[in-house]
């Protein structure tokens, strides 16, 4: 089972936006994906509820803060979507349910500051330095003509972890999102350029298993 953690201390750090659209592309390609969310503000599980029924399937299982639970068995996708605040217990849980994670970041001193602290406590974590669980991150509404994408680069570069995309700031996702869709669901008129980004995301993602969970 391919299983991914996407996680992130800071709030609005593009979680939900990476995890519906990682589980939207699993789906266009015909996997059987499951989609979990174990935030508060359950924004990944409200969204399957508008998803459109002619779209791709997306499907959940009972789980979330209070009942972090496994996926039912023959699933062969898996997405989990976390809360803010990530930490301690909860984050040792959670990553016993996944072979990947990626931490999406923004560009900003405070993102900057918080995944810092969570990234060195995730490295630090027994399976990751085993070597059980694969690490990377992404950039989330990132503008390469500022200052603060030229600062984001410079914090990635002092984690040896793979970078593999720095997603544009853009209203496709935003609009996307608002109908219960992703950009994979979207005509090529609409998502070529937003697609094109989301390749290197891709050959992590379809890289073959360390382990099975």
């Amino acid at each position: 089972m391919k299983a991914f953690l996407v996680a992130n201390p800071k709030g609005g750090s593009g979680k939900s936006t990476l995890a519906t659209n990682l589980a939207g592309y699993f789906a266009c390609n015909r996997h059987e994906v499951m989609l979990g969310d174990i935030d508060q503000q359950q924004s990944s599980r409200e969204w399957l509820g508008i998803r459109p029924f002619a779209l791709p399937t997306i499907d959940t299982w009972e789980t979330g803060p209070d009942n972090i639970s496994r996926p039912p068995k023959g699933t062969t996708h898996v997405i989990l979507d976390t809360p803010a605040g990530l930490h301690g217990r909860m984050l040792e849980r959670v990553l016993h349910l996944s072979t990947r994670v990626l931490v999406p970041v923004q560009p900003g001193l405070f993102d900057m500051m918080a995944t810092r602290r969570f990234l060195d406590a995730l490295l630090d974590e027994k399976v990751v330095r085993k070597g059980k669980t694969d690490v990377a991150v992404i950039g989330m509404r990132v503008d390469a003509r500022t200052r603060a994408a030229h600062d984001l680069e410079r914090f990635f570069a002092g984690y040896n972890l793979p970078v593999l995309a720095y997603l544009r700031d853009t209203q496709v996702y935003v609009q996307a999102t608002a109908a219960g869709m992703t950009i994979f669901d979207l005509p090529p008129s609409r998502n070529q350029r937003d697609v094109a980004q989301w390749q290197a995301i891709i050959q992590w993602a379809e890289m073959t298993e360390k382990q099975e969970t």
